[in-house]
Parts: C-alpha cells; structure tokens; sequence
C-alpha cells in the first residue's frame, strides 16, 4: 500500500512540475514577444520623430508641394496614436506609401537631393527601415513560437487555464489595397 502511494506521489509531483514547467516556457515566449514589440515601438519612435525634418527639408526646396506634406502629416499623426500590431502595420503602411510620395517629390528636384541635410535624414530615415523590418522578423519568429507553444497539446491546456491568448503578427500588407489618406487643403 506504501508503495503505490509513493508512485501515486512521485506521479503528482511529476505531474505538477511537468504543468509549471510549460506554464513557465509560455510565460517566457509571451514575455519575449513583449521585448521584441517594444523593440519595434523604438524603432517605429525613431522613424515618426525622423519624419517631421525630412518634411521640413523638403518644403525648402519644394514649397508648393503641400499634398505630399499634407498626406505625409495625416499619416504621421495616425501612425503615432496606432495601438496594437494591426492598427499599428496599417497606420505604418499609409506612412510608408506617403513618404514613398514624398520621395517621389523630391526626384523633381535635384540640387535638394544633392544636400549634405538631406542625404543625413534618408540615410537614417533608410537605416530606421532597416532595423523596423529587423526587429519585426523578430517579433514574428517569437509570435509564431509562443502561438504554437500555446496550441500544441498538453500546453494547450495550460495555456487555456492561463487565459493566454494567441498574439498577432506584425504584417505589412500590399501597399496597393490602402485606403487614400484624405487630405482637407482649406484653411
């Protein structure tokens, strides 16, 4: 009888630190996803602050371009106020395709292209970009991680019990389906 209740305990105990042992491999994938959003939230913080001395740069050369600067502004505004992955892709999307317009702009104009200011802000504005699509590999390899962590059975269980919930990627989508950001030019 002592027997089987020592295997009966030994299976408990087992049991138990098998449970704790995938709740804590979870916790650590959600909490990686975490780091790496906020990795993407600094990146995403460099390029809006960016934004407004590329705009400024621009206008010097090509005032009456006021669309661009406009559209450039709207996206700006939006893409800072963004919550969450999906909010957050889209409102950078309509950035990326206003300042795309913006850089379009300023193939008109040479001898701005040709400044020591602007070469500085595209080559960081580039740079940016580069360390935005770096950190968010990032993040989707942590997500795809941590959402197959909580699907796969026996975790699935514990995640359920947990209330983790599966986290979204960050995806940017073709430019080609985006909304036009309207631009109210009175005043």
């Amino acid at each position: 009888m002592t027997v089987v209740l020592v295997i009966l305990a030994l299976l408990i105990i087992v049991f138990i630190v098998s449970l704790v042992r995938i709740r804590n491999s979870i916790i650590g994938l959600r909490n990686h996803c975490e780091e790496a959003w906020g990795n993407i939230d600094a990146q995403l913080t460099r390029r809006h602050d960016l934004v407004p001395n590329l705009v400024e740069t621009v206008k010097g050369y090509a005032s009456h371009e006021t669309e661009a600067f406009e559209k450039v502004a709207v996206a700006r505004a939006d893409a800072m106020t963004a919550r969450g992955t999906r909010q957050s892709a889209r409102s950078e999307q309509q950035l990326t395709a206003a300042l795309a317009d913006l850089r379009a702009v300023t193939e008109n104009y040479p001898e701005l292209r040709a400044t020591e200011n602007f070469r500085q802000l595209s080559s960081n504005l580039s740079e940016v970009e580069r360390q935005i699509q770096v950190s968010r590999d990032a993040y989707n390899a942590g997500v795809q991680a941590y959402n197959t962590k909580i699907q796969i059975f026996p975790n699935s269980i514990v995640a359920k019990m947990g209330n983790f919930e599966p986290k979204n990627f960050f995806e940017v989508e073709d430019l080609s389906d985006l909304e036009p950001v309207e631009v109210n030019l009175g005043d």
